[in-house]
């Protein structure tokens, strides 16, 4: 269920150049005139599309419990030590440790992500992280706009664009320069049939986990079924707007639904609540990402 994910990169440099025509009359004067040609002044070239930097020195995290690390040290609690953007855990090996180097990873990486955060607050998110002004901020939100109490209270897709959009400006006010790459939002239908095949799990998400998608997992009727499927089709609708906005921003890199795609097991995910990632889980997004950020092309879909 990849989205696409390109960005053209052109430059046009062009020059009219006048012709120059020398007519000569014979007669018994012997007399000549020179006609001169005019030239046309070039064209501007655009300004080339910045190259992608593998190896910024400073990083930032925006978004929401997933990248707090929340649930994967300990019930009801966040875990920013093993989160996979910034954190200091070894087993992880966060993008920020990979790419710093761990002495380097204390100093120069921020987490400001807030477990419960939607989209809609991702601008305030951006601007904290901008202040740093940092090399590279990582985005990995939209998972709470897609689960809420019901299917119909999921965040409409253009107030999804709006706040996104807006997320980027801010940021961009603050640090012009400043890469960001966006992670895809997690595929949840796959989250839920990984999930019930635990008695446990499906017990904890009796208490409103990601009701939306998760409410009555083991009904199997056509009323359920279209519920689960009215959520993913949001979650696909989500990451096909993180795409877009993205690929607007010279600077900006999405994931090419790398996270959306990756077909995670229980072992993934916390055995708190059988939802967020574990320790293992963290660590395999930071894997993504950082073979995301490091690639020295950006991530195209087939066909693209």
């Amino acid at each position: 269920m990849r989205t696409r994910s390109h960005r053209a990169v052109a430059g046009v440099v062009a020059g009219v150049l006048g012709l120059s025509a020398l007519t000569a009359c014979s007669g018994s004067a012997d007399t000549s005139q020179g006609a001169r040609g005019t030239r046309s002044s070039p064209s501007p070239s655009p300004s080339p599309t910045p190259a992608w930097d593998t190896s910024p020195e400073s990083v930032a995290a925006v978004g929401d419990s997933i990248t707090r690390g929340f649930d994967a040290c300990s019930v009801l609690s966040d875990c920013p030590e093993v989160s996979w953007a910034t954190g200091s855990d070894a087993q992880v090996r966060s993008l920020a440790v990979r790419l710093l180097g761990t002495s380097r990873a204390r100093t120069h990486s921020w987490n400001y992500a807030r477990t419960g955060a939607r989209m809609e607050d991702l601008p305030a998110q951006m601007a904290r992280a901008g202040a740093r002004t940092p090399e590279l901020v990582t985005v990995m939100a939209g998972s709470n706009d897609a689960c809420r109490p019901t299917a119909t209270s999921m965040t409409p897709v253009s107030a999804f664009r709006d706040d996104f959009e807006k997320s980027l400006r801010r940021l961009r006010e603050a640090a012009p320069k400043a890469q960001v790459y966006v992670m895809s939002v997690p595929d949840l239908k796959r989250l839920w049939s990984e999930g019930r095949a635990s008695d446990l799990g499906k017990q904890v998400w009796k208490l409103g986990i990601c009701s939306s998608m998760l409410a009555d997992p083991d009904a199997l009727d056509s009323v359920a079924g279209a519920r689960r499927d009215r959520v993913q089709e949001r979650v696909i609708a989500y990451n096909e707007v993180l795409e877009d906005v993205c690929a607007k921003d010279e600077r900006c890199r999405y994931d090419g639904g790398a996270v959306f795609d990756y077909r995670f097991g229980q072992r993934q995910l916390s055995h708190w609540d059988w939802f967020h990632p574990s320790r293992d889980g963290q660590a395999r997004l930071a894997a993504l990402a950082y073979r995301g950020v490091t690639d020295r092309n950006p991530v195209r879909t087939p066909g693209a």
